[in-house]
């Protein structure tokens, strides 16, 4: 007796079944996101500095798109401000003694959820079977296809050039990629890590992680920060690969 073949309604249920299983999920996920997190970011630092500039200020230079987009930009702008004023450096744009010039990059990166590696993917990841060759592992079914979270990219890069030479001296960039994004944390936390080990930071690639979270419930939270000084990471820590 050959089995019975699914009805389009018998579909159209496991698909709602899956959807709200998704939804569970997702909550689930939300909900973690108010606890401690680890941030990774991928960060690239080349430099010529044996110390800290003296006098240890800087001139930031901004290009005039950057100034056209007004506060949208200033709030970048004022992460950096206190991201630099943590590894001892203070903007003064007449008599800074290095040029400070950034940029930040940030997109979504659409169907990511598809990617092979992804544990969103339902199609799996590339495997071999015996006497199939390599080929696409099924996960979780065509209930799935429609569902994934997207990941977000950002990133920043952060130049500075002796105010005398115009030589660069210090060249950074740092990169993120999840699912979960806070632009105000995310860029104040890449520009720490892009700064991680100033002056004298390890060169070339590597990875540097940071925890965040919310405070104890048996500590009482700290007051507000002002928007040049957003919450800074609680802990960091590099590795080279």
């Amino acid at each position: 007796m050959f089995p019975s073949i699914h009805t389009a309604d018998h579909w159209r249920a496991l698909r709602r079944l899956a959807g709200v299983a998704v939804a569970a999920s997702a909550s689930f996920w939300l909900a973690g996101c108010a606890g401690v997190r680890t941030i990774d970011s991928d960060v690239q630092s080349y430099s010529t500095l044996q110390q800290v500039p003296s006098p240890p200020t800087y001139r930031l230079q901004l290009l005039p798109s950057q100034i056209a987009l007004g506060p949208q930009f200033d709030t970048v702008v004022q992460q950096a401000q206190a991201s630099l004023a943590g590894v001892g450096l203070r903007r003064d744009d007449r008599q800074g003694s290095v040029i400070a010039q950034i940029d930040v990059q940030a997109r979504y990166i659409p169907d990511s959820w598809l990617m092979p590696g992804s544990p969103y993917n339902p199609y799996g990841g590339w495997g071999m079977g015996p006497g199939w060759g390599w080929g696409w592992g099924w996960r979780g079914g065509m209930m799935w296809r429609d569902t994934g979270p997207s990941l977000h990219y950002r990133a920043v890069q952060l130049t500075l050039r002796d105010v005398q030479t115009q030589q660069v001296v210090y060249e950074t960039s740092a990169r993120y990629e999840d699912v979960w994004v806070d632009d105000q944390v995310i860029y104040r936390i890449l520009f720490d890590s892009a700064l991680n080990g100033f002056p004298k930071p390890p060169q070339g690639p590597r990875r540097v992680s940071t925890t965040v979270g919310a405070p104890s419930a048996e500590q009482p939270a700290p007051a507000p920060a002002a928007p040049a000084a957003s919450s800074a990471p609680a802990t960091s820590s590099s590795k080279t690969p």
